[in-house]
């Protein structure tokens, strides 16, 4: 159960989630996608109150969620045909999208044909396309193996380097958290605790094995009971 939160986030910010099961990490998640009601508190977004979804945001979850019987282009290009784009506009507009992904080369395909990976990367490829000025993600790199999840959260750095996008990225890794955010937001697992902030000083690009990374990873194990 969520409370006591009291949170700006900053356009252009990473901003993780971190908390034990049970901390309300993907129920704050779904509250600010609109897919589900806080029951007291209100959400705005530049100062409009969030009801229900809307354009301005685009979730990723852990699972890529896409559709089995279109091609890797066409899923791209789903969203931007429903946004009103021609078939022809929409799907050269996604095209783009997958060159940002490193997926040019695989439009043609289907979703059946492409590793854990690739999938999830059509994912981030669909979520982009439509411009959202606030882009959710569940543990989006949950399900992959761990180089895998590395070689992920580094494309998704130098996609946000690239795209600036606000982005809110729910996880219970740590070296994620630190890896992609500027502030890691802490849910406490307690009945009543209060969320904490913690500010990442570390500048980019960010590597594991600094000793700035590790300390920082220590302190958010010792300091929030974090693992």
């Amino acid at each position: 159960m969520l409370r006591n939160l009291d949170l700006d986030i900053e356009p252009g910010e990473i901003l993780a989630i971190v908390g034990a099961s049970g901390s309300g990490k993907t129920t704050l998640l779904r509250v600010l996608a609109g897919l589900e009601e806080a029951d007291s508190g209100s959400i705005s977004i530049d100062g409009d109150p969030v009801s229900g979804v809307g354009p301005g945001r685009a979730v990723i979850f852990q699972e890529p969620r896409l559709l089995p019987w279109l091609t890797v282009l066409d899923n791209v290009a789903f969203g931007l045909e429903m946004q009103g784009r021609t078939k022809l506009a929409a799907r050269r507009y996604a095209e783009s999208y997958l060159r940002l992904v490193g997926l040019g080369d695989f439009s043609a395909a289907y979703p059946a044909q492409l590793s854990g990976g690739m999938a999830q990367r059509v994912g981030i490829a669909r979520a982009l396309a439509v411009q959202p000025g606030i882009l959710l993600l569940d543990e989006p790199f949950g399900a992959l193996d761990a180089m895998t999840k590395i070689t992920m959260q580094e494309e998704l750095a130098g996609i946000w380097q690239r795209e600036g996008v606000t982005m809110v990225l729910v996880t219970h890794d740590l070296e994620e958290a630190i890896y992609l955010a500027d502030r890691v937001l802490v849910l406490s697992h307690q009945k009543g605790g209060a969320p904490r902030i913690l500010e990442n000083p570390l500048p980019r690009p960010r590597e594991r094995a600094e000793t700035g990374f590790v300390r920082l990873r220590e302190r958010l194990m010792r300091e929030f009971g974090l693992h």
